[in-house]
């Protein structure tokens, strides 16, 4: 079985929808792990209806980084499965994860999203922007009529699944970046340096692009600066700039 790992921070909508999602889509007991990085009360109507999951409540807003690893380090099986709270789940989505799932392989399902996307692997279709126009039967149906394609070695986008040891031991998501952007590409850079095999899958979750991090003009501004900080940090720490891979199109930086 695996560990799901959902960090969440004011989007109580969406995550209801992401737990509903995992929960009827699954077909076996996994594990299913909510890290509320602040504002608890606001999400707690939400977590109530979901009595089985496990809640990690850091009180306080530490953010992605911080609360992606407490729900690794309280994550109970093998594999974990890291999203987003505004992607949505598809049916039988774990039983196809575990088929590919190994020590030293990171797996990426692909994703749908209504709008046209920087990576060219991703289906584009418009299932809904917002959650109110959103189906989950149409999601469903949708997705499971898509052509079957094989895996390739475009992996290294969110969602992200792989084995709990293998995420210990590159020390999972660096908490030093002063933004949540960028700092998967710092990730992916890691599991390249262990030569993890990194791989995409073509069963795909629904993800609304980012709606659950979307802020106010000021707050945009903000983001801003603390996001040219992280690019500063990435090129300290890698000596090259976090930039798609023209090649996969992907987040790897193939520079090992």
């Amino acid at each position: 079985m695996i560990s799901v790992i959902i960090p969440t921070h004011k989007s109580p909508e969406y995550l209801d929808l992401c737990l509903k999602s995992a929960f009827s889509g699954q077909k076996n007991e996994n594990e299913i792990i909510v890290v509320v990085d602040g504002f608890y009360d606001l999400n707690k109507e939400v977590l109530e209806k979901y009595p089985t999951t496990k809640v990690l409540d850091l009180e306080t807003n530490q953010g992605l980084s911080v609360a992606t690893n407490w729900g690794v380090y309280n994550s109970s099986n093998d594999y974990i499965l890291v999203v987003n709270d505004d992607n949505v789940f598809p049916r039988d989505w774990d039983v196809e994860l575990i088929k590919y799932l190994s020590k030293g392989r990171v797996v990426t399902p692909n994703q749908i999203e209504p709008s046209p996307s920087m990576f060219k692997q991703f289906n584009i279709k418009d299932l809904g922007k917002d959650i109110d126009e959103f189906n989950l039967e149409i999601f469903w149906e949708y997705e499971e009529n898509l052509k079957q394609q094989q895996p390739d070695q475009t992996g290294s986008t969110l969602p992200f699944a792989m084995h709990r040891l293998d995420y210990l031991a590159i020390g999972g998501w660096d908490v030093m970046y002063p933004s949540p952007h960028v700092v998967d590409w710092d990730f992916f850079a890691k599991c390249e340096y262990f030569n993890f095999e990194m791989i995409r899958i073509y069963k795909h979750f629904y993800h609304f692009g980012s709606k659950s991090t979307r802020t106010t003009k000021e707050q945009n501004e903000f983001s801003a600066i603390k996001e040219m900080y992280a690019h500063q940090f990435f090129r300290q720490k890698w000596g090259v700039h976090a930039q798609h891979n023209s090649t996969t199109n992907s987040k790897r930086l193939n520079i090992f």
